[in-house]
């Protein structure tokens, strides 16, 4: 797994062990930022971060600042591992997305691009949660990327603006709803 473009571009990323991260492939990635298009100090909020491979690729792209929260120590560590190895500066939180959330509400953080990518298992779960908590920190014309397995797609209540497959993954991207 590598950075895609930008100022850190072919840089690799290291991803944690084991069967429970599933990291966004190169290709995906690839295929999303373009979608997403120029990036200019954005603000960007990674949850579900794994090994923070969406963050970092924003922020090699552009992006301002990042905020990557993953409920895995070993995700959490890879994350920081992967910006320090990369020379960034961004904060890495260790605990449950909804309490993330809550937090980034209380203290008025809003943010440009959310990346959303639960364990495909429990997209449906996630999906009622993550549709009241993310517009109340999603900024005025704010984007929210969501990946999920196309048999099972995490279904947010947030105006979506396009859907791409990529053979399993499907990747949602919603805007705020103003």
């Amino acid at each position: 797994m590598r950075v895609i473009a930008g100022t850190h571009r072919g840089r690799r990323l290291a991803a944690p062990r084991g069967r429970d991260t599933r990291p966004t492939s190169d290709r995906v990635r690839e295929a999303l930022f373009s979608i997403l298009g120029p990036l200019d100090g954005e603000r960007v909020l990674d949850l579900f971060a794994g090994s923070g491979a969406l963050g970092i690729e924003a922020l090699s792209r552009g992006a301002g600042s990042a905020l990557f929260c993953d409920r895995s120590p070993a995700a959490a560590a890879a994350v920081r591992s992967n910006l320090q190895a990369l020379g960034l500066q961004a904060d890495v939180v260790c605990d449950d997305a909804r309490q993330v959330l809550r937090d980034a509400h209380g203290r008025g953080a809003t943010y440009d691009l959310v990346f959303l990518d639960p364990p495909y298992r429990q997209a449906e779960q996630w999906a009622a949660d993550l549709s009241v908590l993310v517009p109340a920190i999603l900024a005025p014309e704010g984007r929210v990327v969501s990946e999920s397995d196309r048999r099972a797609p995490l279904r947010l209540t947030l105006p979506l603006g396009d859907e791409r497959r990529y053979g399993d993954t499907l990747i949602r991207i919603y805007a705020h709803d103003t």
